[in-house]
């Protein structure tokens, strides 16, 4: 196991761990979220080979729609 930072809480994944695979963990819907992984926007197309690491920080911020 490895320890993350998802929005400022601590947490726990396996170290095999796909991005995609973490926000099913979370329960967070892949196509309705943006993410910043260690400080950067992560684009969409790099998730599915973006592997956590220990001390990985994600701000993961879903989309809201509305006018």
């Amino acid at each position: 196991m490895v320890n993350i930072t998802v929005n400022g809480q601590d947490h726990q994944c396996k170290s095999v761990t796909l991005l995609p695979d973490l926000l099913t963990q979370l329960k967070m819907n892949p196509k309705l979220v943006a993410i910043e992984y260690n400080g950067e926007i992560l684009h969409r197309q790099f998730w599915p080979q973006t592997q956590i690491q220990a001390g990985d920080a994600l701000e993961v911020v879903t989309i809201v729609g509305g006018g």
